[in-house]
């Protein structure tokens, strides 16, 4: 028998109280904690207290911690004591999708990835394909905060900094793949796509993991979850949505018990591998 004194000591960084549109954030990481405990000795902290608690342990783990500027403080706080301590950080803090806020998509749509067009400028809407309506959205927004929908002639009048403007998508359902570290999990899709947190299992074909794949080759993390969330439209495209990268939500109650088990041994892997165990 394992002694429990000789397992590796985790903090999990999460807002259990934090109130998400159709999903209950903390029950997951509730049913996360215990699942990993038997690996792991794990305590766990709201993310203004996490800077105060890596002192003496071997890896942290943020997870469902809500927007980062409900918090922006703290959050630069315990990456800052990260960097100090020489703690390992899950996922790593090396991402160039939502953890550096959603630039990303303007650069991706200028080297011609398929990604939902986007600017961050009135100025720049000739390179938008011309839609009835745009949708503008702060750069450094979560789940759906601040999220407007405008018509062209509104969207020429947009003056506001770090905001990104898109075209109105008219899809078929928005899908969204899992991935621990550079391997693909599962995907969950959204069948009515008036029903956004409404997820059900969906089985990709080759050229959909393809599609996520290239993303996450894209990205420069090595350790970590990261979930690249598509929609697909009319004409049968996937276009990125978004590549986020810092605490994606896993809706893991809606995957086969079997997959929830197979991502859990793959995440305590990954966690394994990251603090040299």
């Amino acid at each position: 028998m394992t002694d429990p004194r000789s397992l590796p000591k985790l903090l999990l960084v999460t807002d259990l109280s934090y109130q998400a549109a159709g999903r209950r954030y903390c029950d997951e990481d509730i049913t996360l904690s215990a699942q990993l405990a038997g690996r792991f000795r794990i305590a766990s902290c709201h993310p203004r207290d996490a800077a105060l608690f890596m002192d003496d342990v071997d890896v942290v783990l943020v997870r469902n911690t809500g927007p980062v500027f409900n918090h922006l403080e703290a959050y630069d706080s315990y990456r800052a004591r990260v960097r100090e301590l020489g703690v390992p950080l899950y996922t790593e803090p090396t991402g160039k999708g939502d953890q550096g806020g959603k630039q990303y998509l303007v650069d991706l749509t200028v080297v011609s990835y398929p990604v939902i067009p986007t600017v961050d400028s009135a100025a720049n809407l000739d390179q938008l394909p011309e839609a009835e309506q745009y949708v503008v959205k702060p750069k450094h927004g979560a789940d759906s905060v601040g999220l407007r929908f405008v018509t062209r002639a509104e969207v020429a009048t947009v003056a506001e900094d770090d905001v990104l403007i898109q075209p109105r998508i008219d899809f078929v359902h928005e899908v969204s793949f899992y991935f621990v570290d550079r391997e693909f999990q599962y995907a969950l899709h959204t069948p009515d796509p008036a029903k956004r947190w409404e997820l059900a299992p969906y089985i990709p074909s080759a050229a959909d993991i393809d599609f996520a794949q290239q993303f996450i080759d894209w990205n420069t993390i090595d350790h970590g979850i990261q979930r690249v969330d598509a929609c697909r439209t009319q004409q049968g495209e996937l276009l990125l949505v978004e590549l986020e990268d810092l605490n994606p939500y896993l809706s893991l109650d809606k995957v086969a018990p079997e997959q929830q088990e197979h991502f859990v041994e793959a995440l305590a892997q990954s966690l394994m591998s990251l603090i040299g165990r």
